[in-house]
């Protein structure tokens, strides 16, 4: 089996990220993962691992994990999603080799698993997965589950040390909730997928939360008032250790940086390249779940945490893909990822106009991401990905009735026509879905620079 025939076979599951409606509790059912690791031998429970849930930076939080991880010399696997350009990202192991330059910036998606390696475990899974699909009382395996599986398999073929998984939707019934992790995150909650999550914070929060388990160490970001309610409560319920970030931690932005009180120590004159206070937050959240790692008696120093936070990529976050003009892409989907995005742009850049090439899905707070970014811009270009859950232009066009706006049919011909808007003192931004900053960065790349 080739590559090709690989990701063929791969995308003939259902893959939820691209059906625009369907019923959750309904779809989603962790009998059925469960069930078919043990056809693969359980491989999860092998593996030590870190799980991370919230509704925002939640891959920032485990981008950060992981590189201070693999700063204390640790292999260590990372399972994300979705992916921006290419599935293979979401497979990645991420280790120290001591050839590495430590001023040098890591590569954007360094570690990915091979074409060659996905190619190997499709076809060593798939009989297993034509099996199972015959006698599951469950239903057949989705994409995303199968998926999950090939990375359980993948990292313990490759002896990590430890696995960073991101939630894909929820946590409760999500596929890598099958893991009993040594230690959770909760990034913040808010406003998201109500049609599934449900409409209040408590509900949305419920199924976040449903990724803890008995005994665990769980480091939460502030969160709402019935968020946290409902964390505290679910881990009073299983017996888990909660510790709360502006509560047992403590995050501040300096002159140099920024400075955490941790759980055990204090750390001075901290540095991260993500933009946004935001990401503040997140990476006091990893130093919490580095700390608390010393309850397995694992240690990470103060400077390998320090290194860890700074040599952090995450693409698409916020990311300066370009200057004169500047051009930043960012996977903003819901309304407090936007109006994080809005104070992040307003805090750090200055420009003479903004034009934001704005797309949306359309299970997403359509309106409210509109209305948090509309002030934002001098000029909007509507477009939509390439993906049959995008929000069509014309439908985005009634919320910016003040403003001048264009219409486009493509990622390719937004960014096109906002070049030729653009003077060299202006800003591109590029927002509103993770497939539309994914396609914008991978066709920029491809391009001689601006």
């Amino acid at each position: 089996m080739n590559y090709q025939e690989a990701i063929q076979y791969l995308e003939s599951f259902i893959n939820y990220e691209k059906i625009p409606r369907w019923p959750y509790k309904e779809s989603l059912k962790l009998e059925r993962i469960k069930e078919f690791l043990v056809y693969l031998g359980s491989p999860q429970n092998s593996l030590n691992c870190l799980h991370i849930a919230g509704s925002k930076g939640k891959g920032s939080t485990c981008a950060f994990i992981s590189y201070i991880l693999k700063e204390g010399g640790f292999k260590v696997g990372l399972y994300t999603s979705p992916h921006l350009a290419c599935f293979r990202e979401r497979i990645r192991i991420l280790e120290k080799k001591s050839t590495e330059i430590s001023h040098k910036l890591p590569e954007e998606f360094e570690g990915m698993v091979s074409e060659e390696e996905v190619s190997e475990l499709v076809e060593k899974l798939k009989p297993s997965i034509e099996e199972y699909n015959r006698n599951s009382k469950y239903g057949p395996l989705s994409f995303f589950e199968v998926y999950t599986a090939l990375a359980f398999v993948y990292f313990k073929e490759k002896k990590v040390d430890f696995v960073v998984l991101e939630t894909g939707l929820g946590g409760r019934l999500d596929a890598t909730n099958v893991a009993n992790a040594l230690v959770c995150g909760i990034t913040p909650i808010s406003y998201e997928h109500t049609q599934k999550l449900g409409n209040t914070l408590a509900e949305i929060a419920y199924e976040k939360a449903g990724i803890i388990k008995d005994k665990q160490i769980v480091i939460s970001a502030p969160q709402e008032k019935e968020a946290e309610l409902l964390i505290r409560n679910r881990c009073k319920e299983v017996g888990a250790k909660l510790y709360k970030v502006n509560k047992d931690l403590l995050y501040k932005k300096t002159k140099k940086g920024f400075y955490v009180k941790g759980i055990f120590e204090r750390y001075l004159d901290l540095k991260t390249r993500l933009l946004g206070e935001h990401q503040l937050a997140n990476a006091t959240v990893a130093i919490g779940m580095a700390e608390a790692l010393r309850f397995f008696d694992i240690y990470i120093d103060n400077n390998t945490i320090k290194k860890g936070l700074f040599n952090t990529v995450w693409p698409a976050r916020c990311e300066v893909i370009a200057e004169t003009p500047f051009i930043i892409l960012d996977g903003a989907q819901n309304v407090a990822s936007s109006k994080a995005l809005k104070g992040t742009i307003r805090e750090n850049f200055s420009c003479e106009k903004l034009i934001l090439i704005l797309g949306i899905s359309r299970d997403k707070d359509i309106k409210g991401i509109c209305e948090e970014l509309k002030d934002l811009a001098d000029i909007v270009i509507l477009t939509k990905a390439d993906n049959p859950r995008a929000t069509t232009p014309e439908v985005l066009s009634q919320y910016f009735k003040e403003k001048e706006k264009y219409t486009t049919q493509n990622t390719q011909e937004a960014i096109e026509l906002a070049k030729r808007k653009a003077s060299f003192k202006d800003l591109i931004l590029v927002c509103g879905s993770l497939f539309v900053a994914g396609e914008i960065r991978q066709y920029l790349k491809t391009k001689i620079t601006i």
